[in-house]
């Protein structure tokens, strides 16, 4: 007995006829009728009875009838679970910190949505991957570098703080100032080494990593953070955001890509649209 021999065992019960199981199963009637002749020998019953219309099935074969569906379904779940297995699209993408989780997010919604079956694991920047969502100045030569955003920083001042009445920000300004690091960040080196040159000495009151804790730590009052201007940062409440004048601090966000795998395609699109 196999599955097959079931399936066709299933196909003649339904249709009460064997040249109709045999039309449905796209295969010869004499094949049909070898099949059942030979389940019913090894079950050593008789499965249907024979009549000018077509078979009815005899006791034994209304007995079978729902195991055989119940072991047929299974077989079918079974190779389901290894054909999804197979279709799956492992994906790994490597992310530079401090992107903004509001957008990153939509982009990650676009993307996981228009590649089927996609599997997609999130990595640092630095890790193994298929692609790279990154500041300009961490791609390399071997890559190819699409622009997605440009991100202007920002000085986020508490409320109380007194720059919060001035309309310009300056260099100057940050003489004494006390400041909260955040680190990995670029425009904070490009920061320190201008106030190093001008001779200005900021003051160092805490060092975070994340932009949530920076920015809890200005709404505490403990001093101002340099921030990227992302949706998610300037819908902050209670923190003031001040530009600052005479210096260039931005970083440019793209897609870094060695590969022109499909996924790759579809983020280069989405890319595009937002370059």
């Amino acid at each position: 007995m196999d599955l097959k021999t079931l399936a066709y065992f299933v196909a003649v019960y339904e249709k009460h006829s064997i040249s109709a199981a045999a039309k449905a199963c796209s295969i010869a009637q004499p094949s049909i009728s070898s099949a059942i002749k030979l389940l019913e020998e090894s079950l050593k019953t008789q499965l249907f009875t024979r009549h000018a219309r077509g078979v009815m099935s005899t006791e034994s074969g209304q007995a079978l009838y729902p195991l055989a569906k119940q072991l047929l379904g299974q077989a079918d779940a079974i190779k389901s679970v290894f054909d999804e297995k197979s279709q799956t699209v492992a994906f790994r993408l490597g992310l530079v910190a401090a992107l903004g989780v509001e957008r990153m997010s939509l982009l990650l919604k676009e993307f996981t949505s228009s590649v089927e079956g996609i599997e997609l694991t999130l990595v640092g920047h630095d890790e193994e991957c298929d692609a790279r969502i990154i500041t300009q100045s961490y791609a390399h030569h071997k890559e190819q570098f699409q622009p997605m955003w440009q991100d202007q920083y920002i000085l986020a001042v508490p409320t109380n703080h007194k720059l919060r009445l001035k309309q310009n920000i300056t260099l100057a300004d940050f003489q004494g100032l006390s400041l909260i690091q955040r680190t990995p960040c670029e425009a904070w080196d490009t920061l320190i080494e201008a106030l190093t040159q001008n001779n200005i000495e900021a003051v160092i009151r805490a060092k975070i990593q994340t932009m949530e804790y920076a920015l809890g730590m200005v709404r505490a009052g403990v001093g101002c953070a340099l921030l990227p201007n992302v949706p998610q940062i300037m819908s902050a409440q209670d923190v003031v955001f001040k530009t600052i004048d005479g210096i260039d601090l931005s970083r440019l966000i793209g897609l870094a890509y060695q590969k022109n795998s499909e996924p790759v395609e579809v983020l280069k699109v989405l890319a595009l649209k937002r370059g």
